[in-house]
């Protein structure tokens, strides 16, 4: 198990948030996917905070947060940054988003009318069609997933995970990963959040793609087999200014597999005047 610890927490509606800081400078968000939890956030926050104060934390449903049944759908995640952003009296900070996390800083910005300095889009669930046979296979059947045998869920969930990296993980890395999802709250839960996935959520927010003004970046990973090069591409079509970056030797895990190139991107498009 990892020792990973959120150390602060947050009262969303009755359900606990965890979430951490780090570092000094202008503020900056870091927002983590599915199924992932701000543990794969740990390469961007040690090197992102010698230069921001970095605010992070685990999604409704995920990781340290509060597991228990109910809404965990991106159609609730905006609600919850958007509160943080309240409760961490942050105006205009950078928000940096990876997979579900991308589709949570746009539909933030676009729902919340949340105003961002920058944003950054690392792989993210943002153009439709998105959702692999195994979402799909889950949606349907999500009962008789979370009533498997627990050592066939954890077989389930890490070879799962490792799909999304163009490289086998270490065991570390994947063991971090991995933990939150085998508790006794992690198994039905992380069936849950798969469930509970829509395109609905980003389809009502793709046509407003185009009205978005902030200076915003794309990174990805050339080798994602999850979220294929092709959806960065549309999505750098769609928002106009945008940058996009690719990722050489990377899948979808692309902050696990290549932090140093990612940070170095973040910075230098920080520091530039746009």
């Amino acid at each position: 198990m990892s020792s990973w610890e959120l150390s602060r927490s947050y009262d969303f509606e009755g359900r606990e948030i965890r979430y951490g800081r780090a570092g000094e400078g202008p503020p900056m968000v870091l927002v983590h996917g599915t199924p992932w939890s701000s543990f794969t956030l740990r390469p961007l926050i040690r090197r992102l905070s010698k230069e921001y104060l970095i605010y992070y934390y685990d999604l409704l449903g995920y990781g340290q947060s509060s597991m228990a049944n109910g809404d965990v759908s991106l159609g609730v995640q905006n609600r919850v940054l958007d509160s943080l952003l309240d409760h961490w009296g942050l105006d205009d900070p950078i928000v940096v988003g990876h997979d579900f996390g991308g589709a949570t800083a746009l539909r933030t910005h676009l729902l919340n009318d949340r105003s961002f300095k920058k944003i950054i889009l690392i792989d993210p669930v943002a153009v439709s069609p998105w959702g692999s046979p195994f979402f799909r296979h889950v949606k349907k059947h999500e009962s008789a997933f979370a009533g498997v045998p627990d050592y066939i869920h954890e077989a389930v969930v890490r070879a799962y995970v490792q799909t999304a990296a163009f490289k086998p993980l270490e065991s570390a890395t994947l063991e971090g990963i991995v933990s939150p999802w085998t508790s006794e709250q992690g198994k039905p839960a992380f069936y849950r959040q798969i469930a509970q996935a829509d395109s609905k959520y980003t389809d009502e927010i793709q046509p407003l793609y185009p009205t978005i003004t902030t200076p915003t970046m794309i990174l990805w990973g050339r080798e994602d087999s999850w979220i294929p090069l092709e959806r960065g591409q549309e999505l750098h079509a769609l928002i106009p200014g945008s940058v996009l970056r690719v990722i050489d030797d990377a899948g979808h895990l692309v902050i696990e597999e290549k932090p140093d190139e990612l940070v170095k991107e973040i910075l230098d498009f920080c520091s530039a005047e746009c």
